[in-house]
């Protein structure tokens, strides 16, 4: 039986009981459901061996085959299995962790986020330094056997409910731009750590300000050398856009489904404008799977998966403006003060071109690391 049969046995037999109440819950801005059901089924899924797949065994993964990866995130999305609350863990800190730190630091985080024991967050924007990543001013020095950590992060996903947070960091005093920099793994259960939920467009707040004052690490919690931060940082972004992309276009499918039943419902698919947008809808959904599958198997992830980013980003920002265009004026009006699917859809794919990189910084990454063209 192939890795993708198992997978879809599996999740059919287990998407049930308990866990028949998660099927589609969580997401982006609808992080807010059923967060402990669905932290039980990330321990559920680590126990069972169907996190981490393409880790080493020694750390719980399988050492799964690209192909097979890409088939359980497919079959994962096709299943309507709830939005993973380990992803920062599994998707980003994990690959990193595997491909920078020490045997140490691999035997001490690796196997609780196997396991979806702890859940990690990001400590990359601050209020100066969103796109322009490399103004960060969040600054850490060495005292005796640990870090002390001091500034402000923004739009920390999750950070409400992480135990750890990544934070890029300066910890060399006059440095400026790209150097100086550290990667550090800092505690987030301390006092020297303040989250305030920021609320979005969609009543939700899976985003946060993250402030560290005079927050404390171990010394050995610095992933990768001193100074080196920025080197770490980039590589943590390309596994951010890596195999997982593919289940998340499933999830794209659905909702451009969705989109389209509801324009046949409203009439809409009678417009020959409207009907023109649905029907490149599906074009470029399928031109973006294609893409991604190109670019993963192009080896480590380098600058050109800006264009995987730049791509969904801008292609899920007109599906959520779609998606109100077919509710006619029904759209406008959030009845019983609840948004519907395609509403939510509308509001929070907004933030899309701004999040994990704004879309402007996206095309100057590809122009000037990619195409090679003059720098700014």
């Amino acid at each position: 039986m192939s890795l993708r049969e198992q997978a879809r046995a599996w999740l059919e037999a287990n998407l049930t009981g308990e866990f028949a109440h998660a099927r589609g819950l969580g997401g982006p801005g609808r992080e807010h459901e059923g967060h402990e059901l669905r932290q039980a089924w990330e321990r559920h899924l680590g126990k069972a061996g169907w996190t981490c797949l393409g880790w080493p065994p020694r750390y719980g993964g399988r050492d799964a085959s690209l192909d097979d990866q890409v088939a359980f995130h497919e079959e994962y999305a096709r299943a309507d299995a709830p939005a993973r609350v380990g992803h920062i863990g599994e998707g980003l800190i994990g690959p990193t962790i595997l491909d920078f730190g020490t045997d140490e630091q691999k035997a001490r985080f690796l196997p609780p986020i196997q396991r979806g024991d702890e859940l990690w967050c990001q400590g990359y924007s601050e209020p100066e330094a969103g796109s322009d990543l490399a103004n960060v001013q969040t600054r850490a020095y060495l005292d005796g056997d640990e870090w002390v950590v001091t500034g402000q992060k923004v739009w920390t996903s999750l950070a409400h409910v992480a135990d750890w947070c990544f934070v890029l960091c300066r910890t060399e005093p006059g440095t400026q731009r790209h150097r100086g920099l550290s990667y550090l793994l800092v505690p987030m259960d301390q006092p020297g750590v303040e989250v305030r939920p920021i609320v979005q467009l969609t009543g939700t707040s899976e985003f946060n300000e993250v402030f560290f004052d005079g927050a404390r690490t171990d010394r050995r919690n610095l992933l990768g050398a001193p100074g080196e931060g920025w080197r770490v940082a980039m590589a943590t972004l390309g596994y951010e856009r890596g195999v997982s992309t593919l289940g998340q276009q499933i999830g794209f499918q659905r909702e451009l489904a969705k989109v389209i039943e509801t324009a046949k419902r409203t009439g809409a698919a009678d417009d020959p404008v409207l009907r023109d947008r649905l029907v490149r809808s599906w074009l470029e959904l399928e031109i973006m799977r294609l893409n991604a599958l190109r670019t993963l198997g192009a080896g480590e992830p380098g600058p050109e998966v800006s264009i995987a980013k730049l791509y969904w980003s801008e292609w899920h920002r007109r599906l959520g403006e779609l998606a109100q265009a077919v509710q006619g004026r029904s759209g406008l009006v959030a009845h019983g003060g609840e948004l519907n699917d395609l509403q939510r859809l509308s509001l929070f794919s907004r933030a899309d071109t701004i999040y994990a990189g704004s879309s402007e910084i996206q095309r100057n990454i590809i122009a000037e690391r990619t195409l090679g063209l003059p720098r700014e």
